[in-house]
């Protein structure tokens, strides 16, 4: 990087991005498909029925700007969810549960950073693809982010750990009942169905993000100076090792209150449906028993709670700016033609590179569509009629919308989730695009051979529908 030069703040980034959407809904021709609505509410478009808006929409200077209130608005399940999470985890520090948890971890990890780099990405993506947790990864990141320093590693070892895992799990999810099962309802294949080839690939993706991150950690714990986030403020700066307290009675009923508390929002995902607002609610009860059981009094629980907030406070403005990027687009009626000037050349291309292009395709959208449901409900009915055209049976349609959506979580910036990870461990985009990028290449390779392999093999064929009449492909 040249001297003098100076990487904008990240919120300089995301209102640039944001401006850049704004100009594009001028030059960019405005137009729609038409909509059905489906059994369970949710809006899905019709293929082959794209057509130019017969009246254009003009965004003023104006709309821009109310865009950016209306963006927290959009974003207020994740702002609040990490307002929540950063308070209460200042309570349970406060009890010395945090400190203490680390210490412990050290002592069994400390001489063993690979295998805790491991553990962590494979319980992770294990995680998020079997229900699909993201956001429920946030109160993890200072925990890991402590014990990193403690390890003479830093802040984006931490993260690279989260959200490795999280990507990936996203990526070759077996049955996320959030991307796999509703693109699987849309493209009208079994629900779950090509499961075995899914399960067989969790693995080797897991090692190619445990490699990424361990090899840079090993880096930086022989030399410092080869940090990328050196120089920066530790968001839990000031805890010597030598002064991790025992991990005692007390702490280990609340660290149990803490596995109460996930067990408890696991079943409410799995089973009632819930997301952001519940799993508050569950954290404010982990908060509430945390207080009484660590003795700290309540106004110094109120007290830390503030602080805790008060620490996010920019977390939640990325977060709340991010979401503005979609909304600019949709308000000026150009998603809709985004997605057919990519999806259109894909029916002149063989099956093998058709496939890839469908990867490449969603991985773009998910830019503008960063909800893994949403951009199944736009994208899936346009790639199940395409690849019936030009030989790619609907399953492999569907792993390509997976790693598409899943693996871009990991570095795109209008993702509300990564922007709250990298947020609370205090690591600016800029730098985490940086170390991301490399294993966002490698995935991207081993993705395109894993889906040239399946066209070649026919993987689908077992479940592909038999469509009597072709959906027409406006070229």
């Amino acid at each position: 990087m040249k001297e003098g030069f100076k990487v904008p703040h990240t919120l300089i980034l995301l209102l640039s991005m944001m401006l850049v959407a704004y100009l594009a809904t001028w030059l960019v021709p405005q137009g729609f498909f038409d909509t059905v609505t489906l059994d369970n509410g949710r809006q899905a478009v019709v293929p082959g029925t794209y057509a130019l808006a017969e009246a254009q929409t003009r965004l003023t200077p104006m709309d821009f700007l109310v865009a950016i209130p209306r963006a927290f608005a959009a974003a207020q399940d994740v702002i609040f969810f990490v307002f929540i999470v950063g308070g209460v985890l200042a309570i349970a520090r406060a009890t010395g549960t945090i400190d203490a948890l680390i210490g412990r971890l050290l002592e069994r990890f400390g001489h063993k950073p690979n295998i805790l780099i491991f553990m962590v990405v494979f319980c992770f993506a294990l995680a998020s693809g079997a229900i699909g947790t993201a956001g429920e990864y946030i109160p993890f990141v200072l925990i890991l982010v402590g014990l990193c320093k403690a390890m003479r590693l830093d802040a984006m070892t931490a993260v690279g750990m989260v959200v490795a895992g999280y990507g990936i799990g996203y990526g070759v999810s077996a049955f996320n009942p959030f991307t796999v099962m509703v693109a699987q309802k849309v493209a009208d294949i079994p629900v779950y169905s090509g499961i075995e080839l899914r399960l067989a690939i969790f693995l080797p993706f897991v090692l190619i993000g445990f490699h990424h991150v361990w090899s840079y950690a090993k880096k930086v714990q022989a030399n410092p100076e080869l940090s990328l986030t050196k120089g920066l403020p530790c968001p839990l700066a000031g805890t010597a090792e030598a002064n991790y307290p025992t991990l005692n009675k007390r702490h280990q009923m609340i660290l149990f209150g803490l596995i109460a508390a996930i067990v408890t929002a696991v079943w409410g995902i799995s089973q009632k449906g819930w997301y952001l607002y519940e799993l508050g609610a569950v954290f404010i009860s982990w908060g509430i028993f945390t207080t009484v059981v660590g003795q700290i009094g309540a106004d110094r629980a109120a007290n830390e709670f503030i602080e805790g907030v008060k620490d996010l406070a920019s977390t939640a403005i990325l977060v709340g700016v991010a979401r503005g990027i979609a909304l600019i687009m949709e308000d000026g009626q150009i998603l809709h033609t985004l997605v057919y000037a990519m999806s259109s050349p894909l029916s002149h291309l063989g099956a093998e590179l058709a496939a890839v292009g469908m990867f490449i395709m969603q991985t773009l959208l998910n830019l503008f569509i960063p909800s893994g449901s949403g951009q199944a409900y736009v994208t899936m009915p346009l790639m199940a009629p395409v690849g019936d055209i030009i030989g790619v049976y609907r399953q492999v349609a569907v792993l390509a919308y997976q790693f598409g959506d899943g693996f871009s979580n990991m570095i795109i910036p209008t993702n509300a989730v990564l922007m709250g990870i990298i947020g609370m461990a205090g690591v600016p985009y800029h730098l985490w695009f940086r170390f991301c990028l490399p294993l966002f290449g490698k995935l991207m390779l081993a993705a395109s051979v894993v889906l040239v392999l399946a066209v070649t093999f026919g993987y689908g064929e077992d479940v592909q529908p038999k469509v009597e009449t072709t959906a027409q492909i406006q070229s």
